[in-house]
């Protein structure tokens, strides 16, 4: 994992991660910060703009975050008013400064970003659209490619500029076998229009998983996690 790391810290400094609601986007991107936590003398900026519900939020994980040496930036909601955290803009375009977006779900969140445009084009940033295959809205390659348009649409991120991950999941329960049967199925809807680049999956189940995919595998340590959603 920490060689993926190091190959996309050689052209890219910041790191966005948009896609359907419920995708995961937020365990991704907890993970990909502290994973790249010491593999570069840059400061690491974490920002968390999701706006868009109060559960699953990379803000309950901050602790994990800045223990690791990780600045971690949010903007405390009031009347479900959207805000949005100071100091992006200055960040993102500082070559000094690794950046991280974790972004709301759906085209509402992404909405939030689309004042960036500029920078998430550039190619020093790295944009990754996350995909999972048991959500309903990649029920089809229609509720995929609807749900993509509109997300990149409204933060104004051009297609070529997006990696795509499958993070196929029904949550802690989840099964080796339930990753590769969900990515497959995704797989196979989009591959005559889209390449998945990345295939995450819980790191307890990456042993049996290596091997069984052509697609680069990134474990991911589930840091988001609640009382009511461990039964």
């Amino acid at each position: 994992m920490e060689s993926i790391y190091r190959e996309l810290l050689k052209t890219k400094k910041n790191f966005v991660f948009v896609g359907e609601a419920g995708s995961g986007k937020s365990e991704i991107a907890i993970n990909f910060a502290i994973g790249m936590a010491g593999l570069s003398e840059k400061k690491i900026h974490f920002f968390d703009m999701d706006q868009t519900k109060p559960l699953f939020r990379s803000r309950d994980a901050k602790e994990c975050l800045m223990d690791q040496g990780i600045e971690f930036h949010y903007q405390e909601q009031f009347f479900d008013a959207p805000t949005t955290p100071g100091g992006v803009r200055e960040l993102l375009a500082d070559e000094n400064a690794i950046v991280i977006l974790d972004v709301g779900g759906d085209h509402i969140g992404s909405r939030l970003i689309g004042v960036f445009a500029p920078f998430l084009n550039r190619p020093n940033t790295q944009n990754f659209f996350v995909i999972n295959g048991y959500r309903p809205w990649s029920k089809n390659l229609i509720t995929i490619d609807g749900t993509m348009a509109r997300v990149l649409g409204m933060a104004h991120i051009k297609l070529e500029n997006v990696s795509i991950m499958s993070n196929p999941n029904v949550g802690i329960t989840t099964t080796a076998e339930e990753v590769l049967a969900g990515h497959e199925k995704v797989s196979d809807m989009i591959s005559e229009y889209f390449r998945i680049d990345y295939l995450c999956a819980m790191d307890s189940l990456c042993p049996e998983i290596e091997g069984k995919t052509d697609v680069p595998l990134i474990p991911v340590k589930l840091y988001l996690t609640y009382e009511w959603n461990q039964q």
